[in-house]
C-alpha cells in the first residue's frame, strides 16, 4: 500500500530530545491523548497485517501530535527573503541566506533550550551537527538540488515565538534555475498547517506565487501574507504592489486575503528603521498559536488518521475477499491483474519509441535554439570583450594571458548562466507534454483495475500527476578550461614571456577573442545536453514509478491470498473467527479513522 513517505522522513524525530524540556515541549500534548491513541492503535494494527510503512507513518503522527507540533511554512518565490524573514523571526541568524538561490530542502526551525542543529539523510539516523554548518546540507551552493540526499534538517532555537508549539518551515523558492526546489516545495504542501507567504513589490506577485498560494489553501485556512524588503521600495510602490497583490490573491481564492503585512526583515535583523508592521505580524503569529494551535493540530491529528485508516481499510477488504472467495477465484483474479500489468508494460515498451521521436524533435528545436543564441550572444560578448581588451594595461606576457583570459571565463558565464533558466523552462515544457502520454496510459490502467472490482485502488490517491516536471536535477557546470587559460607548459610561458618584452599583445589578445568562442560554444552545447539527459533520466523515472504504482496492487493481493490459504488449512472454524475478527477490525478502523476525532 502507497504511504506518504514525506512526512516521515520530515517530521520524524526520536521520542526525547535533550534540547526540549517537557513542559515546553508539550503546551497541547496533554489534550492529545485520545487522537494519538487513536494513531498507536492504527499503527498497533498496520504491523498485524505487516504493513509497517504504514505503521511508521500512524507513529510518527502520534509523535507529532503528542508534543503539540505544527508547521508554518514559509513560502514565496525565490530572493523573496524567506530565510531573512524566518531569522528575525526567532531573533537568530541561523538560516543562511543571499543572493542566489539557497534553500534546497524544507528545513524545520523548532524550539530548543539552546540553538543547536541535527541532520537526517534518507537512509539514516538523525545526527547532531554545529549550527554554523547547517548551509552545508540546505544551502543550494553547498548542497545543489539536495544531492547529498538530506531527508530532513530541523534546527533548535531558544525563541518564545515557538516554546508553545508552533514550527517554522523554510521552504526552497519557487522560480529559480533548480527545478528540484520547486519539487521540494510542492512536495511539502499536503503537510503545512498555516502558512506565511512572502511576497515582493517587484515584482509584486508571480504567477508561480498565485499557483502555489492556491494549492496551500486547499489545504490551510490560516494563510498570513507579507510584503518584504518594504524599506527598498518608495510609499508610492508599495502601495500600488500591496493593492495589485491583494486583489490578485482575493480573484484568486474568491475571498478577502487578511492578514496583510509591510515588513522588512533585514531592518529587523540590523535594529535599525521604525520596525512598520513587524509588531502586527508576529502579534498575528501568537494569535495564531493561542488561537488556532489546537485546531492546527486536531486537523493534523484528522488527516493522519483518516490517511492511515483507509490504507488499513484496503488491507482489511483485501484479506477478507481473499477469504470469503474461492481460492481458485483469486488466484484467477491475481493473474488477470498480473496480466494487465504485461499489458501496461507492452504499452509502455510502444510507447518508448515514440518517446525516442519526440527526443530526436526536441533535440532538433534545441539545435536551432543554440543556434539563434550564439548567433545573438556571440557578437555582443565580443564587442564587450573588445572593451575589456582596450582597458587592460600591458603587463608581462604570462600575467597577460592570465588576465585575459580570466576576462573571457567571467564574461562567458554571465552569458551563460541568465540562459541556463529559460532553456530549462522551455525543455520541462516539452517534457511535460511528452511524459502526459505516459502518466496517461498509467491512470487508463488504473482506471481499468478499479472498474475490474479491486477495492484497494478505489482507496489509493492512483492519479500520477499530471503536472509533475523534470524528476531528476541538473547536472550542468560552467566547464572553465583551466589547463588552457592557465596552460602548464614552460614554452608556452617562455613565448608569452617573450611576446610581452616585445609588445606583441595582439597575438595574445587573438588567442584570448579564440578561448571566448569557444567557451560559448562549449559551455552553451553542456546546457543543452544536461537539458536532454534530464527528459530521458525523468522518463526512466517515470516508468518506475508507473511500475511501482501498478505492482503494489498485485502485492497485497498475493499477501492477502497468501494469508488466506494459511487460515483455510486449519479449517472452517478459523476461517469464520478470522471474518468475525476482520469484520471488527473494520469497525474499530473507521472508528478510529473518523474525521473530527477531538484531541482534547
Amino acid at each position: 500500500m502507497r504511504t506518504d513517505s514525506k512526512e516521515n522522513l520530515l517530521l520524524e524525530r526520536p521520542a526525547t530530545s535533550a534540547l526540549t524540556s517537557g513542559s515546553e515541549r508539550r503546551p497541547v500534548a496533554a489534550e492529545s491523548s485520545h487522537g494519538e491513541s487513536s494513531l498507536s492503535r492504527l499503527a498497533e494494527l498496520a504491523e498485524e497485517f505487516e504493513a509497517e510503512q504504514v505503521a511508521a507513518d500512524a507513529r510518527s503522527v502520534a509523535e507529532r501530535v503528542s508534543e503539540g507540533r505544527f508547521y508554518v511554512a514559509c513560502i514565496g518565490q525565490f530572493k523573496r527573503g524567506k530565510s531573512s524573514v524566518l531569522n528575525a523571526l526567532v531573533g537568530n541568524s541561523v538560516l543562511p541566506t543571499g543572493i542566489v538561490p539557497i534553500t534546497a530542502i524544507p528545513t524545520i526551525l523548532r524550539y530548543g533550550r539552546r540553538a543547536a542543529a541535527r541532520v537526517r539523510f534518507e537512509a539514516g539516523e538523525w545526527t547532531d551537527i554545529p549550527v554554523d554548518t547547517v548551509d552545508e546540507y540546505v544551502s543550494e551552493e553547498k548542497n545543489p538540488e539536495n544531492a547529498k540526499h538530506v531527508a530532513a534538517l530541523e534546527i533548535f532555537v531558544p525563541s518564545p515565538l515557538l516554546a508553545t508549539g508552533m514550527c517554522f518551515v523554510d521552504t526552497p523558492g519557487l522560480g529559480s534555475v533548480f527545478t528540484g526546489n520547486t519539487a521540494a516545495t510542492q512536495a511539502f504542501i499536503p503537510h503545512i498547517d498555516a502558512a506565511l507567504v512572502v511576497i515582493g513589490a517587484d515584482p509584486p506577485l508571480a504567477g508561480e506565487e498565485l499557483l502555489l498560494v492556491e494549492a496551500v489553501a486547499r489545504h490551510v485556512q490560516d494563510l498570513i501574507i507579507a510584503l518584504n524588503k518594504a524599506d527598498r521600495t518608495t510609499d508610492e510602490e508599495r502601495s500600488a504592489a500591496m493593492a495589485f497583490a491583494r486583489k490578485q490573491l482575493e480573484k484568486r481564492l474568491q475571498h478577502p486575503v487578511e492578514p496583510f503585512f509591510e515588513i522588512s526583515a533585514a531592518e529587523q535583523l540590523e535594529r535599525r528603521g521604525t520596525g512598520r508592521e513587524w509588531g502586527q505580524l508576529v502579534a498575528s503569529l501568537q494569535q495564531l498559536v493561542e488561537g488556532s494551535g489546537r485546531r492546527l493540530i486536531r486537523a493534523a491529528c484528522d488527516r493522519g488518521l483518516e490517511r492511515i485508516s483507509e490504507q488499513l481499510l484496503a488491507i482489511i477488504t483485501e484479506e477478507r475477499e481473499a477469504l470469503r472467495r474461492p481460492i481458485e477465484d483469486s488466484e484467477k483474479r491475481i493473474a488477470a491483474m498480473k496480466q494487465t500489468m504485461a499489458d501496461a508494460e507492452r504499452s509502455m515498451r510502444e510507447l518508448a519509441y515514440l518517446f525516442m521521436a519526440e527526443q530526436q524533435h526536441l533535440s532538433d528545436m534545441f539545435v536551432d535554439r543554440h543556434k539563434a543564441f550564439l548567433a545573438r550572444v556571440m557578437p555582443e560578448a565580443g564587442k564587450e570583450f573588445e572593451i575589456v581588451l582596450r582597458s587592460m594595461p600591458g603587463w608581462l606576457g604570462p600575467s597577460y594571458r592570465r588576465r585575459t583570459f580570466r576576462e573571457a571565463q567571467e564574461l562567458a558565464r554571465r552569458q551563460v548562466l541568465p540562459w541556463l533558466k529559460p532553456e530549462h523552462e522551455e525543455g520541462e515544457k516539452e517534457y511535460r507534454r511528452i511524459a502526459l502520454r505516459f502518466v496517461g496510459m498509467a491512470n487508463e490502467f488504473l482506471k481499468k483495475l478499479t472498474n475490474a472490482g479491486i477495492p484497494e485502488l478505489a482507496r489509493m490517491p492512483h492519479a500520477l500527476d499530471q503536472e509533475k516536471g523534470f524528476r531528476v536535477r541538473s547536472e550542468f557546470t560552467f566547464l572553465e578550461f583551466i589547463d588552457v587559460a592557465q596552460p602548464a607548459s614552460p614554452v608556452r610561458w617562455l613565448a608569452d614571456l617573450i611576446l610581452g618584452l616585445v609588445g606583441a599583445w595582439r597575438v595574445i589578445k587573438n588567442d584570448a577573442r579564440r578561448f571566448l568562442s569557444r567557451l560559448l560554444e562549449y559551455n552553451s552545447t553542456r546546457v543543452q545536453s544536461d537539458i536532454l539527459n534530464r527528459v530521458q533520466e525523468s522518463r526512466a523515472r517515470l516508468e518506475t514509478e508507473i511500475r511501482k504504482l501498478l505492482h503494489e496492487v498485485t502485492r497485497i493481493a498475493e499477501q492477502a491470498l497468501a494469508r488466506a490459504k494459511r487460515v483455510r488449512e486449519e479449517g472452517a472454524p478459523a476461517v469464520e473467527a478470522e471474518l468475525r475478527r476482520l469484520d471488527s477490525l473494520e469497525e474499530e478502523v473507521r472508528a478510529l479513522g473518523a474525521p473530527g476525532i477531538s484531541v482534547s
